[in-house]
This record gives C-alpha cells, structure tokens and sequence, in this order.
C-alpha cells in the first residue's frame, strides 16, 4: 500500500503505465470525431446532427453520450435569432395568401417559397433571393444581386424552371415586396404556369420556412463572417446553398436527412 497517496502499490504502478481509463481514451478520440464532424457543418450542428453524422460513419456511441462529450469538449453548437413578434398584417391586393401556411406537401414541385435577404460587405450591401421547394426544404433558385431590382427574383424563379421543369403548375407564395408585385414578375409566373400566392403584409409567419432558411443562414455562416468584397461574399453564399445545404445540412423536417438525400430517397421509393 502507497501511504502517501492511499493507494494500492499494484494500482499505483498500474495508473503510471496507462494514466487514462478505457473509457477516457475512448471519449478522446471520440471528441476528434466531433470537433471534425462539428466543423464540417461549420459550427452549425448540435449533439442531435452530431449524433447523426457519427452514426452514419459506423460509430456505435449513444445520443447521451456525444451530448456529454460535447459539453466536456466545450463543443457548442451555433445560437439561434430570437423569434421576431407576431403581426397581423393586411392581405395583399394582388395574390391572396393561397398557401395558409400549409408548409408541409406530398409532391416535389407543388409549392416553392421564396424571399429576399441582405449581406453586408465593406463594398456595399449584396442582395440575395431564393426559391425552396416545400417538399424538400431543397433551394431550387437563387440569384445575387447588388441592386433590388425586380430582376433579382426573376433570375431565381428562372433557375428553379430550368433546373426542375416542374410538369404541373407551381404554387408561388412570397411576401408582397415590391419585386414579387411588379409587372415584369407577374407576367413571368403566368408564362411559366407560376400561381403567385402573397403573405399579409408584414407578417412574417405566413413565409416563416423561407424566413428560417435565412436565419440559418445567418446564424451558421454570414454572422460570423467579414465580407471585403461583393465577390467574396458570393462565393460563400453558393458555397453555403450548394455545397453545403442542399447536400449534407440535415433538416428536422424531412428526417433528419439532406435536402438532396430526400429527395432521392423518395424518388426511389416511386
């Protein structure tokens, strides 16, 4: 027996040739594979997508576990914005509010959302707008401007036709900015079988799934980006959509899974 440090001798001389437990060792390397699969995600995802991630590369470990070894590792996922108030709002005059927030459909290409945000830059502000299919949370569309000029949602209703070639007509619910009401727009949804469908004005739960795209957003890339130039700022905004978002983001609406891993699991199951 060690009297010093009250101790069995065998246990002493034990801990000098292995200091750390099994269990230790184990959560080491666990961590790596954390840190890795957390930086991937660019800080985005918490211990539930973590979880995941470490799932799908064949690890064996458990939900509470990773949350456990997060919280040790001092791995924290992203904080969200706060919510912002509820607004009533008034309808819009030229679409009435056809979708109701019914945010969850049956089918690809029966609804896409789209809407407007802004980037900061040391060169000005870059505009950026998008198109979501419903069914897939999948960003069909997107076009980046520096200008709000009604082109910049034309552009991306374009590349989501393109892209898609949706075979019946589209459902398209926006907010009622001025780009989504001009002429120009209008006349597009109608050449390209487009049903405009409009928000109350103001009321930014009527368009909450584009809302908390950009968010996202926001809070898992653009906030803690300095953007010097236009340019640079564009890259990484395709670079979020395409690279990441559409293909590895998983998304608590449809499972858990990508957008794009969606939309292929269902294909396959047609």
């Amino acid at each position: 027996m060690c009297r010093v440090l009250r101790v069995h001798r065998s246990g002493y001389y034990a801990w000098l040739k292995k200091p750390l437990s099994d269990r230790a060792i184990e959560d080491a390397r666990l961590l790596t594979l954390i840190k890795d699969f957390h930086q991937a995600s660019g800080g985005a995802y918490g211990s539930p997508r973590v979880f995941l991630d470490l799932r799908d590369s064949g690890e064996t470990c458990g939900r509470h576990r990773v949350a456990r070894v997060m919280k040790q590792g001092r791995v924290k996922a992203i904080r969200s914005y706060k919510k912002p108030r509820y607004v009533t709002g008034k309808p819009s005059l030229l679409a009435p509010n056809v979708l109701q927030r019914e945010f969850t459909v049956d089918q690809p290409d029966q609804v896409w959302v789209t809407d407007i945000t802004y980037v900061r830059t040391w060169r000005g502000f870059l505009y950026l707008a998008v198109v979501m299919d419903l069914y897939s949370r999948r960003i069909v569309g997107w076009s980046m401007k520096t200008s709000l000029a009604r082109e910049i949602v034309i552009d991306a209703l374009l590349m989501a036709v393109w892209r898609r070639k949706p075979k019946n007509r589209v459902l398209v619910h926006s907010d009622q900015g001025s780009q989504y009401g001009s002429f120009d727009c209008r006349k597009f949804c109608e050449s390209h079988d487009l049903t405009p469908s409009m928000s109350r004005r103001g009321n930014c739960w009527d368009n909450a799934v584009a809302e908390s795209f950009f968010s996202s957003l926001k809070k898992e890339r653009i906030r803690r980006k300095v953007y010097h130039t236009v340019d640079e700022a564009k890259a990484d905004l395709f670079d979020y959509i395409e690279m990441f978002y559409n293909p590895r983001r998983r998304h608590g609406h449809i499972g858990n899974v990508s957008p794009e891993a969606f939309e292929r699991a269902s294909s396959c199951g047609l």
